[in-house]
């Protein structure tokens, strides 16, 4: 069953996250299915930017933990394949964050050629509290963005972050009304829309020429780091906690 909408309308791909019982979390199904609608609106000539969102209050809640103790269907291309989907997609490419955003919520903004958050939108990026480390490619693009002190505090702390600091940090490039706010990013949408695809392909290409090889370099160090700290005593105390809502215990750790 589909758990992201897709239309295209003016050139514009407005593609939903639609888990909102799950706060569009991400489980192996949804990124294959969003890594199919990049590759799909890459070669679809009647796309010209790409616009991505959630449903419900919340644009993505991240990883889906409750999922990693379920079993889950073999991906076709799981999260390397989707964010490879992403960092290739030749045109641009908007988040539009119109709610909390965390973990992979927060981190695509990083691959995103513009970023936008509703103001009652809050971002963190929760991957010590997991025992984790940051993926996306966002220990190459925060720092990037928002320079290395204020990437080192999002990515490290697990602390949470408004849309007021994260549009103070460089991490989205403008805020708007929660009432206003699809609107407001559709219309910036459609002012590039209207413009010829082949010049928007052509600059987003040198854009990201010097680009592409770091993020993708930075996904495969992140991945190999997951892998080592995935299963670890402080990843287990991490989730064992969540699923049994209490507070986590590190002090072992």
């Amino acid at each position: 069953m589909a758990v992201i909408s897709s239309q295209v309308e003016e050139g514009v791909r407005l593609v939903k996250l639609d888990r909102a019982d799950a706060l569009n979390a991400f489980n192996s199904a949804m990124m294959d299915e969003l890594c199919d609608i990049f590759l799909d609106a890459a070669a679809d000539v009647t796309t010209k930017v790409l616009v991505l969102t959630g449903a419900g209050r919340a644009f993505s809640a991240g990883a889906d933990l409750k999922a990693m103790g379920q079993a889950q269907a073999v991906p076709k291309h799981g999260l390397n394949g989707m964010l490879d989907a992403i960092i290739d997609f030749p045109k641009p490419f908007i988040v539009a964050a119109n709610g909390l955003g965390v973990g992979i919520g927060c981190t695509i903004l990083g691959l995103a050629d513009m970023a936008f958050a509703a103001h009652s939108a809050r971002f963190r990026c929760p991957f010590s509290s997991l025992g984790l480390t940051a993926e996306a490619a966002s220990t190459f693009t925060f720092g990037r963005l928002l320079g290395h002190q204020k990437a080192s505090w999002i990515l490290l702390s697990s602390e949470w972050v408004s849309a007021a600091e994260a549009l103070d940090a460089g991490l989205v490039m403008e805020t708007f009304s929660d009432d206003m706010f699809m609107q407001q990013v559709m219309a910036k949408a459609r002012i590039i829309a209207e413009l010829p695809l082949t010049s928007l392909m052509q600059t987003k290409t040198l854009m990201m020429k010097p680009l592409r090889d770091s993020m993708k370099a930075a996904v495969a160090a992140e991945s190999q780091a997951l892998a080592s700290l995935s299963g670890g005593a402080a990843n287990r105390e991490a989730v064992k906690a969540f699923l049994e809502k209490r507070p986590v215990d590190f002090s072992a750790l």
